[in-house]
């Protein structure tokens, strides 16, 4: 009625004509030229932005709803993967005090390098890998981040159904009562991993928005924890195996029968020739930083501090399951572990939990698949469609495609330890200390952080570790390689 009053009580001049209604943008108009304000929605469509809300309209057309704990979830899911199953291996060959100290130092600096992503993505209101590489080095840069980025999670996705081709048939094997070489398509684990990725993975991979992937995550995280206090539980009712691996022999006999050779005795400190994996395994383990700033845009009140507490709680929370994976899967086959720790067991198939445990990893793996997807089809779509709106043909066919490549790269594949071993002497080191340590240099602006300041000095020795690492690491695997 105010506004009525108002428009009634304007003088027009007579050679313009009044319309008898007006839209809503004039009304609102209209009222605050008098004073008179509007509803609370539009007093606060008018009210000036906070240059936090101006730097996230620029990458999102949504708003985050996305929970603290599912995005704890998410990001828990996609660090844990299967660098998990290769823990043991790495203890039992640099000692259990190397490991720990490995492992503590590069959880600590995985956490780090999620801060200088977090901060240089606030500074220019970008939420996107590939994107913080644009505004660094431009088209480059960001190319660089793709390349890094999609070889990095095709590697773990490969590790993935890597699992799923090894551990899948034993789990049929079971149920059926029949051995490996009976020739059966169904205890083939090639076409195991094709059925999987067509009737669980591709359905779930081809979800919109990551956020929604948060109830399977969670399920897979359970799916771990069961997997963790198996592995503990069986430390205390298997012995020390020797080379058949036969968990049904009782414990003081296989004691006795291998202490002469000292194959029970865990070792504090060791270098062999297989010492240059742990390295690579350890970093691949800790990998998540592809995916930290898609969970970030999807959160919901997304702030610097938010994120971070779901990088801490992730990260920490992981460091805790992969140290005892590791402590009691080393303490259980001190030498004897494989390199994937799950398939030590493969002489226990007729126990039944190991069994439920083996169900119960392939479940996790099978459900972690599409968080890693989301990433690689998210880069794709931003270096060779860019400025295109969304389609659903693009969305479906990008995910196809990524399926069809991993498929036939982990049937030529012999060992997952080489793929643990290129990927994380490769692309983890580049993800986890390189890139977030030059991005921080580059896109910090220099009167809030000059070159010469603390900060920007430890992102430079930051980068620099990486790098030594990466080449140390690569140096190592070729050298054993060659040495046959």
């Amino acid at each position: 009625m105010e506004l009525e009053k108002l428009s009634n009580g304007i003088h027009h001049p007579e050679h313009v004509t009044i319309e008898p209604r007006c839209t809503d943008e004039d009304v609102i108009v209209l009222a605050r030229c008098h004073g008179i304000k509007a509803s609370p929605e539009e007093r606060e469509e008018f009210l000036p932005q906070k240059p936090d809300e101006q730097n996230q309209s620029q990458f999102t057309n949504f708003v985050g709803k996305t929970s603290l704990g599912m995005s704890i979830f998410n990001l828990s899911n996609t660090i844990m993967g299967s660098g998990i199953l290769g823990l043991a291996y790495a203890m039992a060959n640099t000692g259990i005090i190397l490991f720990v100290i490995l492992l503590t130092s590069i959880a600590a600096l995985s956490a780090c390098s999620i801060h200088l992503l977090l901060r240089s993505a606030s500074i220019v209101g970008i939420r996107a890998y590939e994107q913080l590489g644009n505004r660094a080095f431009g088209a480059r840069g960001k190319l660089l981040v793709a390349c890094v980025i999609t070889i990095q999670n095709i590697g773990a996705i490969s590790t993935y159904l890597f699992i799923v081709k090894s551990e899948l048939p034993l789990v049929i094997q079971a149920f059926v009562g029949t051995t490996s070489n009976s020739g059966e398509w169904y205890l083939k684990g090639d076409y195991l991993i094709v059925t999987a990725s067509l009737i669980i993975i591709m359905p779930l991979a081809l979800m919109r928005q990551l956020g929604y992937l948060g109830y399977t995550s969670g399920l897979s995280l359970t799916c771990m924890v069961f997997f963790l206090i198996s592995v503990i539980y069986k430390k205390f009712h298997v012995g020390c195996l020797v080379e058949d691996h036969n968990l049904n022999q009782p414990l003081t006999d296989m004691v006795n029968s291998t202490s002469e050779d000292n194959v029970c005795e865990a070792k504090l400190i060791t270098f062999n020739s297989r010492t240059s994996y742990a390295i690579p395994i350890v970093a691949f383990a800790f990998v998540c930083q592809p995916v930290v700033l898609p969970i970030y845009t999807e959160l919901r009140k997304p702030t610097q501090k938010r994120m971070q507490r779901v990088a801490n709680i992730s990260v920490l929370a992981m460091f805790v399951m992969y140290l005892l994976t590791a402590v009691f899967g080393y303490l259980t086959f001190y030498d004897k572990v494989d390199s994937e720790l799950l398939h030590t067991y493969k002489g226990d198939i007729a126990d039944n939990l190991i069994l439920c445990v083996r169900l119960a990893v392939l479940m996790a793996i099978t459900l972690t698949v599409p968080v890693i997807i989301f990433p690689i089809r998210k880069v794709l779509l931003q270096i060779f469609f860019a400025d295109k709106p969304f389609s659903w043909v693009r969305h479906i066919s990008i995910t196809i495609v990524l399926l069809v490549f991993v498929n036939i790269l982990v049937i030529l594949v012999p060992n997952i330890k080489d793929i643990f071993g290129i990927i994380g002497a490769t692309s983890a080191p580049t993800l986890i200390f390189i890139l977030p340590g030059i991005f921080y240099i580059r896109i910090v602006p220099e009167n809030l952080e000059p070159l010469n300041s603390r900060p920007k000095i430890q992102a430079a020795c930051f980068a620099a570790v990486g790098f030594l690492v990466m080449v140390m690491s690569i140096f190592s695997i070729i050298m054993d390689w060659t040495s046959g």
